[in-house]
């Protein structure tokens, strides 16, 4: 009995994977992709231009997707544009869960190492997508990031072990970071180059991915070391999104500039995305 399970179980995993392939081989798929990566990028170069606001003005729209999704809402089009950004994000999701069944390009694609970071890829791609449609449907508000982190750990804090459970969320937030900022040095997107990218082409990847990466990882780790903070002194106010993880840098020593060069490398992070939109090989 346990064996027929175990072989159905294979049997199942192996069409999953089949399907994952040959999706992954389709042009429209691609095509969905290279959307998604678009879709990223615009909301990454909102949140930059947000966060330069911070940086220069002190105050300003909260610098994360909610402020992102508002701004966007205001252009010409904006309800057009935030359903098309929802969907994209969702196809992204897509192409991630694909890499993670399948693989990734490059020569260590098709190890673990290279396919479970996709698989949170693929989830927090889901869980942006679901957000950013609820608000363009007007059936939830864009909502702080930090009212939301606040939410979420008082829940969890309430939970038992809570409060460790709390903890290890952070250093995985920081663990995140960490990586992000290890990927920027390594610059490990080369190897998902498609052939034929002129040499400038990958010269600028190197600047913009490379700053991008870094400023990710910082906001990152800040607002895991947040999370943790929250645990240890079991207080969810303690908590913080990527609004206030951003503010939260001004007050470091030479904080306004740090908070510019991150801001202005989310930005960069939203540049790359849309070059790898076009360059990436999927």
């Amino acid at each position: 009995m346990t064996g027929t399970i175990a072989d159905e179980g294979r049997r199942t995993a192996k069409k999953a994977k089949s399907g994952a392939r040959d999706a992954q081989r389709s042009p429209a798929f691609r095509t969905l992709a290279r959307a998604g990566l678009v879709s990223q990028a615009v909301i990454y170069l909102l949140v930059g231009v947000l966060a330069l606001r911070v940086a220069f003005d002190g105050d300003g729209q909260q610098a994360d997707q909610g402020g992102a999704l508002e701004e966007l809402a205001q252009q010409p089009f904006g309800a057009a544009l935030v359903w098309a950004v929802g969907c994209g994000i969702g196809a992204l999701g897509l192409w991630r869960l694909a890499q993670a069944l399948v693989g990734t390009a490059g020569p260590e694609g098709h190890t673990a190492k290279s396919r479970i970071p996709m698989t949170g890829a693929a989830v927090l791609c889901a869980v942006t997508s679901f957000s950013v449609l609820g608000f363009a449907a007007g059936e939830q508000d864009s909502g702080s990031s930090d009212e939301q982190s606040r939410d979420l750990t008082a829940q969890a804090m309430e939970w038992p072990a809570g409060r460790w459970l709390v903890g290890l969320a952070g250093l995985v937030v920081i663990g995140v970071g960490v990586w992000m900022g290890i990927r920027a040095v390594r610059r490990k997107w080369r190897e998902e180059l498609r052939p034929g990218v002129p040499r400038w082409g990958r010269r600028l990847l190197d600047v913009l991915g490379t700053g991008g990466e870094l400023a990710r990882g910082l906001v990152f780790a800040t607002a895991g070391f947040f999370v943790c903070r929250a645990a240890i002194v079991f207080d969810p106010d303690e908590a913080v999104g990527l609004d206030n993880a951003l503010r939260s840098l001004a007050s470091a020593p030479a904080g306004p500039w740090v908070l510019t060069a991150t801001a202005a490398g989310l930005a960069c992070y939203g540049a790359f995305a849309l070059a790898m939109a076009r360059w990436q090989r999927i």
